[in-house]
């Protein structure tokens, strides 16, 4: 006997053994001979990472594309595994070593400090592969992988993948190794990815600098009026830029003005002398520089700005860092001694101080005014503390380019496709305009770079250093100590080749030939740069085939406001709370019919509680059925089926699991689920179960067995298809309805998905949607007028041909009973002061006079239609206002337009229910 409550508590972590115990997550498990294959690879989480919401939805759509295609028949492997994220990791080792007070990484050395980082992974990493588990991910765990292997060792597998395709592209002329800007962390001392830094809107100051002409050289520039006419001139002899940054003044090689601009066409070609330092540097014509932008006229530092960058190669200026690793001045003999080995922002103090001293001395050098600005700053994205700098260094590179091209095709000749289709554009964008690609990294964390230099700081790139020996050799004509580059590549690198290495790759194994290329990914929009382009880079570069066929973006998960989560509001959602407190198959739900194609989740608790309650339904439901012996009849057929009630539950069912198999495989998962809602719920739960209650209760022996039978059959028909989305009750409940009755062959996640066409019946779709339609009308109506619930009202059909009065006979029992009216009377004639409604060709009329105040009524509902309607009129006033348009957050936006449908909704409902009382 089922317990009289659901306890998902209990259940889940006992189902999910069962199925470890079962082998169910296998690659292949319960597959049909020669099945087509169907592959995901999971979005590597960071070894240090742990479940949020956004990992919830991610994998519990991926989780219902697995189950469901398993059920399919198909040979299915869900490829799990983590990635050993660098720089987070390398981070959380050495504040350990602070907290724990013990030598820090430089002191224990490179290969102690792996040993210790290694030792965490064992200990502390990769928590999140077991709270994905506590969601009901079926990934064939015995398959994890991780970005960095087993061991880091040069054997292992998946380090050969990454010093393959190094080496390669770099014997291809796809690597190289050059001197550019890269975003870089003083406090990490290295070079990160864009993905790292996120731009920060500070108060900041906008600094305006008198750069004094050289050589006595004047120029005559405009002054203007209030309305922006040239009044007159006056001679200048220096030049007025700005910056945000006055400390990287000490690297400018040039000032650049726009090649059209007038004021200072006589001066490009001319020098400045450059303030506090005394360089001379050229004054060159470039379109960077915009007229209408301040002064029109732009320092250029090449070494720490990345427009400035491009500017110096265009106009083969001088490429001047002034920094250290560490953010401070360098103390080479050209900076000016007071300002050696400050910190970049105490040399910016300095800097400004004697700028203004100098200004001071002469009104026409140094500073010319300090503008308040708001600015927006780079930041390291985990901390949202130390400020990022541009910054010039050494790195490798990879020449991303060419190797796009390939990639755009791939999309553009429908090879792979974009679910929704939106964000090719965001992909076309990317890589139609993409750089080259960055993929060293100063860490000790990562897969080592695979080149030794020589003494002259050649490079040797090789598969070990036995052959990179043999390269320097061979070009030193002699025997040559060589030195490992200390440096590890970008995680994007090793995750990039993902689809494949973790098949095997570079080996050619049984795997690598049988679930490569992979099906479908799932994924975040914010990756598509950083992960999913290079993903199709290099499996189109390796294997010369489009890794997957499919790219289906997920949207963000937001807080019932719409807001974005965010600790600092305090309005994060932790998905494991949400599984201790309404279970995983609640949350799971929750996420999954909310998951429309580009539209964001405004994810509420209330809506969570609701689809807990979905559960205990259809828990109940399974109880009722139990107490009422529906058990499974071996050999049942619902084509059989002689009563209206059965025929219309099993059409019913069909219509349900065919709603659902084209929602998910239109990539519609909330349609989906509110699919499997409305029908487990409103068509089985409302309805059919309400219906059968009194054939459960009657005397016709035949009658209850038929709908025993067919209620069970419904019941397994309704876990099977809601199993992808719930799976933990819906296992539960398969094992416990399977102990009586006609045994079951498998657990619920390996057996086949119900093909249930051709089972539906329209004569008695007629039958009993009249009967639906009548009781819905007669409780719409009481609801609407506030006839008291306690009230038992006789009803009046007038006009009833012999359809009507034919099913009258039948359903008058239910219909008094669910309706709650007395008794149902034919008449020729409407009475007086009665609600109307009309089903089929008959009029229904519930007299209401002693019943309730009908002018009283009439006067609410038609208050209530003014306050409605008042209330759209100034929805519409705010959104048809462009300024409350263009300032308001999209929350509130959105907000504003779902106001308005509900009160055009409900507007909609009160009207009905005045013309049924005219």
């Amino acid at each position: 006997m089922l317990e009289k409550s659901y306890e998902p508590g209990a259940v889940e972590t006992r189902v999910y053994a069962d199925w470890l115990k079962a082998n169910a997550f296998a690659a292949g498990a319960g597959a049909a001979p020669g099945a087509e294959t169907f592959t995901i690879v999971i979005p590597p989480p960071n070894v240090t990472g742990s479940l949020h919401i956004g990992h919830a939805l991610n994998n519990t759509i991926q989780d219902i594309l697995i189950r469901f295609n398993r059920m399919l028949k198909k040979d299915v492997l869900w490829q799990p595994g983590m990635d050993h994220a660098g720089i987070a990791t390398q981070m959380i080792v050495e504040r350990q070593l602070i907290e724990r007070q013990q030598p820090g990484r430089r002191e224990m050395g490179r290969e102690k400090f792996l040993e210790r980082v290694w030792e965490w992974k064992g200990e502390s990493g990769g928590a999140i592969m077991n709270q994905l588990k506590r969601l009901g991910a079926s990934a064939d765990f015995s398959r994890e992988r991780f970005t960095m292997g087993q061991n880091g060792a040069p054997d292992d597998q998946m380090v050969r993948a990454v010093t393959k395709v190094f080496v390669e592209l770099h014997n291809r002329g796809l690597i190289y190794r050059a001197k550019r800007l890269v975003n870089w962390h003083p406090g990490l001392e290295t070079a990160i990815s864009d993905l790292e830094v996120e731009n920060i809107e500070i108060k900041g100051h906008m600094w305006h600098l008198r750069y004094p002409l050289a050589d006595g050289v004047t120029y005559q520039f405009p002054i203007k009026d209030e309305d922006g006419e040239v009044t007159g001139h006056e001679t200048r002899d220096y030049i007025v830029v700005a910056t945000t940054r006055p400390e990287t003044m000490l690297g400018d090689s040039g000032i650049a003005v726009h090649p059209e601009d007038e004021r200072y066409a006589s001066l490009v070609g001319k020098f400045v002398d450059l303030p506090l330092v005394g360089r001379r540097i050229p004054i060159v014509a470039d379109e960077y520089a915009d007229p209408a932008l301040g002064t029109g006229a732009v320092k250029i530092t090449p070494a720490h700005d990345f427009n400035d960058f491009e500017v110096g190669v265009r106009n083969d200026l001088e490429q001047i860092n002034v920094f250290t690793t560490r953010g401070h001045i360098i103390s080479d003999e050209f900076i000016p001694a007071a300002y050696r080995g400050l910190e970049r922002f105490a040399a910016r103090k300095a800097i400004v101080a004697d700028l203004t001293a100098l200004a001071e001395e002469n009104p026409l050098r140094g500073l010319d005014h300090i503008e308040d600005k708001k600015i927006m700053v780079p930041h390291d994205e985990k901390s949202k503390l130390v400020v990022i700098e541009p910054f010039l260094t050494d790195q490798w590179w990879v020449k991303a380019d060419v190797l796009a091209q390939p990639a755009m095709a791939a999309v553009r000749e429908g090879r792979t496709k974009f679910v929704p289709q939106q964000y090719e554009n965001t992909y076309f964008a990317w890589l139609e305009n993409i750089k080259p690609w960055c993929i060293s990294r100063q860490l000790w964390w990562g897969h080592q770079i695979p080149a030794w230099y020589g003494p002259d700081n050649h490079a040797f790139v090789a598969y070990d250093e036995a052959e990179a020996q043999r390269q320097a050799d061979a070009h030193y004509m002699k025997p040559t100590q060589l030195k490992r580059d200390e440096d590890v590549l970008d995680t994007w690198f090793s995750s990039a080749l993902w689809p494949f290495s973790t098949l095997g790759w570079p080996d050619k194994t049984p795997e690598l030939a049988r679930y490569y290329p992979t099906s479908v990914l799932v994924t975040g929009f914010d990756i598509i740069f950083f992960w999913v382009a290079r993903m199709m880079m290099m499996g189109l570069e390796f294997l010369e085939e489009e890794p997957f066929h499919t790219v289906y973006m997920h949207a963000l998960v937001r807080d019932e406001k719409g807001q974005k989560m965010s600790k600092t509001k305090g309005n994060v959602i932790d998905p494991l709370a949400l599984i201790d407190q309404y279970g995983a198959d609640a949350t799971r739900f929750t996420l999954t019919a909310m998951a429309a194609q580009g539209r964001d989740l405004k994810l509420s608790i209330q809506r969570v509680e609701g689809y807990r309650n979905f559960v205990t339904k259809i828990w109940n439901a399974a109880r009722f059925l139990e107490m009422n012996e529906c058990r499974r009849v071996e050999g049942y057929d619902p084509k059989t089926n002689k009563l209206p009630l059965n025929r219309w539950i099993v059409g019913a069912t069909a219509r349900g699991a065919a709603a659902i198999t084209q929602g998910i495989v239109d990539y519609k998962f909330n349609e989906a689920a509110n699919a499997a809602y409305d029908f487990v719920w409103g068509t089985f739960c409302d309805w059919y179960v309400e219906f059968a209650k009194p054939v459960f209760m009657g005397e016709d022996e035949v009658a209850k067995a038929e709908t025993r039978a067919t209620a069970a059959w419904a019941l397994d028909q309704i876990l099977t298809i809601l199993h992808p989305f719930m799976p933990f009750v819906t296992e539960e409940l398969w094992a416990e309805t399977g102990k009586f009755g006609a045994p079951r062959e498998n657990m619920l996640i390996l057996t086949e998905w119900p093909d249930l066409s051709g089972l539906e019946d329209a004569e008695a779709d007629a039958e009993l949607n009249w009967l639906i339609d009548v009781i819905t009308n007669v409780r719409s109506v009481r609801s609407e007028m506030n006839v008291p619930a306690g009230a038992k009202l006789p009803i009046v059909v007038v006009g009833a041909g012999e359809t009507t009065l034919r099913r009258l006979v039948a359903g008058t029992s239910l219909i008094t009973r669910l309706a709650r009216l007395e008794e149902i009377s034919p008449q020729s004639t409407v009475p007086g002061e009665s609600a109307q409604f009309v089903v089929g060709e008959a009029t229904w009329a519930l007299p209401l006079a002693g019943v309730i105040d009908i002018a009283v009524e009439k006067v609410r509902l038609e208050k209530e239609v003014a306050k409605l309607d008042a209330e759209v009129s100034q929805i519409d006033k705010k959104l048809g206002n462009e300024q409350f348009v263009a300032k308001a957050p999209e929350e509130v936006i959105d907000e504003q337009k779902a106001r308005r449908e509900a009160a055009i909704e409900r507007r909609h409902h009160i009207a009905e229910a005045l013309k049924r009382l005219n």
